[in-house]
């Protein structure tokens, strides 16, 4: 069973997360705290598996408890609430630097009691019971369909996938844990990147343009949050507004990035499957698509359409993602053409494609 502790100053939320994960027989919240000092000194007592973290409380606030759970306890697993705003934003990206799983939004102040819980019971409940079930599946000494592949195996890339040839688009999809990887991935892009790279994220409005800022400082090309109608152009990497699907459209010069709020698609908006079709319609072959660290199996249905394209599918390897639902859907539908852990994965990725000319739009 997956032992669970809640670390938040508000009577009210603790009582209502405890009742959420305890819906969960898999789960067990063992003990709460009412800040991140008091949740220290009982953590080597209760040994949780996972902790909800709040970000603002008195005398340590989350961040502070995080920077102390890295040092002494760097295998529990934290999610975080966080506010719904710029400072939110902030904070919470601060906090999966300093590694925290993931994050899930506190309802406004005027949201009812039955609203907050629904909230939780469908986002923060989810995440957690993927630890739970990995929990699970270790104590069975249970692996998953791919962990007995040697490395060369994984890394290697098959005869059946597409030849290596022009490539003037990148597709990315990418979900929990997502933040820290990208900026792993976008830290080793070079400067003379030829192709664009268009990301989805699956992340709320705010939290995405504070993560576009963070990533712009560290890559060696720009990063941006994309715009609707602006031009699709190589050596740039643009990510999905929250709450935005992103496409792209022929424009009047060439290829432009096209934002819209059509419905969700698999609960999710942005969605990777909206965005691995529009490349894999306009882009034919030339696009490659790479499936990241993420729960759920978003961008399984546009990676199907990318490979019948004759597109080549990339995918994170297990031992570096947070949650290995989205790789694993891609690599189990057989349509992935490698697959490597994060470090590897942009080396891998240029040993495949070749460019005389840098991606103009056109």
């Amino acid at each position: 069973m997956l032992k669970a502790m809640i670390v938040d100053d508000s009577a009210l939320y603790r009582k209502c997360v405890a009742e959420v994960l305890n819906s969960d027989p898999s789960i067990d919240v063992v003990g709460t705290a009412i800040n991140g000092k008091m949740a220290l000194k009982k953590i080597s007592c209760l040994r949780p598996d996972v902790i909800t973290l709040d970000m603002e409380m008195p005398e340590m606030d989350g961040l502070e408890t995080l920077r102390q759970l890295k040092a002494e306890h760097p295998f529990i697993k934290s999610i975080v609430f966080s506010a719904h705003t710029e400072k939110g934003a902030e904070m919470t990206l601060k906090a999966l630097k300093l590694g925290a799983v993931d994050f899930v939004t506190k309802p406004s102040n005027g949201k009812s009691i039955e609203m907050s819980l629904k909230r939780m019971h469908d986002e923060l409940l989810p995440i957690v019971q993927v630890f739970a079930e990995k929990k699970r599946k270790a104590a069975k000494g249970g692996t998953s369909s791919i962990a007995g592949m040697r490395e060369s195996e994984k890394l290697a890339i098959p005869e059946t996938c597409p030849l290596p040839r022009p490539c003037d688009v990148i597709v990315i999809g990418v979900s929990t844990g997502g933040p820290a990887n990208l900026a792993r991935f976008c830290s080793m892009l070079p400067a003379d990147l030829p192709q664009a790279i268009l990301i989805v994220q699956h992340m709320p409005p705010i939290f995405t343009t504070k993560l576009a800022a963070q990533l712009d400082m560290i890559a060696n090309v720009p990063v941006k949050e994309a715009r609707n109608n602006e031009p699709l152009l190589g050596g740039k990497v643009y990510l999905a507004p929250g709450d935005f699907h992103m496409e792209v459209a022929d424009g009047t010069n060439g290829k432009v990035i096209i934002l819209n709020k059509n419905a969700p698609e698999r609960f999710c908006r942005p969605s990777v499957n909206v965005l691995f079709r529009a490349a894999a319609r306009h882009f034919g072959n030339r696009a490659i698509g790479v499936i990241m660290t993420g729960m759920g199996d978003d961008g399984l249905l546009g990676s199907r359409e990318l490979h019948a394209a004759g597109c080549a599918i990339f995918a994170e390897d297990e031992s570096t993602c947070t949650v290995f639902g989205m790789p694993k859907v891609i690599i189990e539908d057989g349509l992935a053409c490698a697959v490597a852990p994060i470090d590897k994965l942009w080396s891998l990725i240029r040993s495949f494609t070749f460019n005389t000319r840098k991606y103009n739009g056109k």
